[in-house]
């Protein structure tokens, strides 16, 4: 019986990574046109939604496969390998239904069972007035990675709800039809993603459609107390386990640099005739930037056994994950850099591989929880025993 229900288990994985490779090639093919509207089109959504990945973190109750880290980090880098944008919706989407599982049950039923796409802004700037069942929100945010194909907004607040003994962060979950999508999203990089602008204005929000983070992420259970524990996300420190994912996109974004240096390299012949893979510095570079590959996918096996193996009391420190996290993002910007400078000026011209990649990869970086001296910071400080406000 073991036996079937692991084979079954593998089936479904090797049918998840088939459908990333294929939504990645898809999303690869349209790249230029991509970035040219700041959005995919909806062939490369509806391919994504044809699929099982955006239930890839539903509990199992609403059809969720219960995979583990390993297996969803799997599925988002293999998209990465050919498009860091709709790796990052890979991420993204899916995701989102974590925050779901922490709703009280009546507004997890409701968004749930609509089946629409969820996206989310996390940064805590609006605020709540208190409305009978509810409270009114009112902001403007930013960054709402893949609005445009979404049915739902989670928007975040710091707020005092009646039963907290002070603030907490909170994520209000809104229908889209509720908010202004202002397309803003004129970037760098992971232009395609559609990040744009979400602005509600004293819009309501029943109780049932409001998730506790705070307690989430201190307790790692939903509102009620018998709850799935096979699931992924529950018993676990939400945060640490919300930002898995941006090491993994970075991870299939450098190992598609790296197999774009060595071809080209293989190909490369200088003006005075030297085949460039016959050369000692193509080759201590591909040597020296595949090594530092290997320790930045050892760091992400590091970073999901401290999830898989988490305790509650004396358990790794949200700093922690946040450094490993932060490291493996400054190996792959090194990487990053390192290929598009040794590869020379065929690849900066707009629309090439690694010059789109090399984008992508350093706006990846760029994200709050990935920032590499903040990391450093805050893990220095918990080593001598300092206290810090990390999140995760």
């Amino acid at each position: 019986m073991a036996n079937s229900v692991l084979k079954a288990n593998q089936e479904v994985i090797e049918k998840l990574l088939a459908d990333a490779e294929k939504v990645g090639i898809l999303a690869f093919e349209e790249a230029v046109e991509a970035e040219k509207n700041a959005t995919f089109s909806e062939k490369v959504i509806n391919a994504f939604k044809e699929t099982e990945i955006p239930k890839l973190l539903l509990p199992q109750k609403y059809g969720g496969p219960q995979i583990d880290f390993k297996t969803y980090t799997k599925i988002i880098r293999a998209v990465a390998k050919h498009s860091i944008s709709a790796a990052w919706l890979t991420y993204f989407y899916p995701l989102h239904n974590t925050l779901l599982a922490f709703l009280p049950e009546k507004g997890r039923e409701e968004i749930i069972r609509q089946g629409g796409l969820v996206a989310d802004v996390f940064a805590p700037i609006g605020k709540a007035v208190r409305d009978g069942e509810g409270y009114r929100i009112t902001g403007t945010y930013n960054f709402a990675s893949g609005v445009l194909y979404a049915d739902w907004v989670g928007l975040g607040l710091m707020m005092e709800m009646s039963e907290s003994v002070g603030p907490e962060f909170c994520m209000f979950i809104l229908p889209k039809s509720d908010v202004k999508i202002v397309e803003n999203w004129n970037t760098l990089g992971l232009r395609a993603t559609g990040s744009n602008q979400v602005i509600a204005d004293n819009v309501f929000v029943p109780f049932e459609r409001i998730v506790r983070l705070t307690v989430a992420n201190t307790t790692g259970r939903p509102p009620e107390k018998d709850y799935d524990k096979d699931y992924l996300f529950y018993d676990l420190p939400y945060f640490s386990a919300f930002y898995v994912g941006f090491a993994s996109i970075a991870l299939g974004g450098a190992e598609r640099l790296l197999e774009e240096f060595k071809k080209r390299t293989e190909k490369r012949v200088r003006i005075e005739g030297e085949l460039e893979k016959e050369s000692p510095r193509s080759q201590r570079v591909l040597a020296e930037l595949t090594t530092k590959f290997y320790t930045a996918e050892g760091l992400m096996e590091k970073y999901i056994s401290m999830l898989e193996n988490y305790q509650w009391d004396g358990g790794v420190g949200p700093e922690e994950f946040f450094a490993i996290r932060a490291k493996i993002i400054s190996i792959v910007t090194e990487i990053t850099t390192k290929v598009l400078t040794t590869l020379g000026g065929a690849a900066v011209y707009k629309g090439d591989t690694v010059e789109q990649f090399t984008r992508d990869l350093l706006t990846v970086a760029t994200h709050k929880v990935l920032l590499y001296e903040d990391s450093i910071d805050a893990f220095g400080k918990t080593l001598f025993g300092f206290e810090t406000f990390t999140l995760g």
